[in-house]
């Protein structure tokens, strides 16, 4: 029985020690949905990530983190919350029809 509780006691302080970093990975800005985005994001909330969204489908990927500035409701203060977290991953190429 003992043995057991010692297995479990480092179980749990494995997860809690990996905890941090799993909260802590990047997400790529341009390929991220609105819900991802505001769960990822210190200070926004599901509406500011809506726009993000809305943002980048009108004007094509982010290029630099301080792009997302060109949305409203997002300034130079929460960039800098975030700038550990957010990624500018390469822009996707554009789908071709078929034919």
């Amino acid at each position: 029985m003992r043995h057991l509780h010692v297995l479990l006691f480092k179980l749990l302080l494995a997860l809690f020690t990996a905890l941090p970093a799993i909260a802590q990975g990047q997400i790529d800005i341009n390929q991220a949905d609105a819900k991802t985005i505001a769960a990822s994001l210190n200070g926004v909330g599901l509406v500011k990530a809506e726009a993000i969204v809305a943002w980048r489908s009108a004007n094509g990927p982010f290029r630099s983190i301080e792009d997302l500035t060109k949305v409203r409701g997002i300034g130079k203060r929460t960039i800098e919350a975030n700038r550990e977290v957010i990624l500018i991953g390469p822009p996707t190429p554009a789908r071709t029809s078929p034919g």
